[in-house]
């Protein structure tokens, strides 16, 4: 996704980028998610923190699957999304598309 503003220059920028340009992710009480961000040498992993869920005897429920974390390139400000993946694996997978796109014919 093309960006027209400025790449971000911290870790809080991204975050601001990513509120603007997707829907903000709810806990299962419907407040707001909690953004965190996992900065690297090209890019800003940003990714929701839900609180544990648990049943109504107070016991721990698994997470429901899917969802997505967001890059945001320190080059570009372009953002791209991930799969809901460990933050190392995630930047590779990203490190991986990059490099893939890098190498095809323009």
């Amino acid at each position: 996704m093309a960006s027209g503003t400025p790449p971000p220059l911290t870790p809080e920028e991204a975050v601001e980028l990513v509120r603007a340009r997707y829907a903000r992710p709810r806990s299962a009480d419907g407040s707001p998610a909690e953004l965190h961000v996992h900065e690297f040498d090209v890019g800003y992993l940003v990714y929701a923190v839900l609180p544990p869920r648990t049943d109504p005897s107070g016991r721990p429920v698994p997470a429901p699957p899917g969802g997505a974390k967001v890059v945001v390139s320190k080059e570009t400000g372009e953002t791209v999304t991930v799969p809901n993946l460990p933050a190392e694996q995630a930047v590779a997978l990203y490190r991986r598309n990059l490099a893939r796109a890098a190498q095809r014919p323009q």
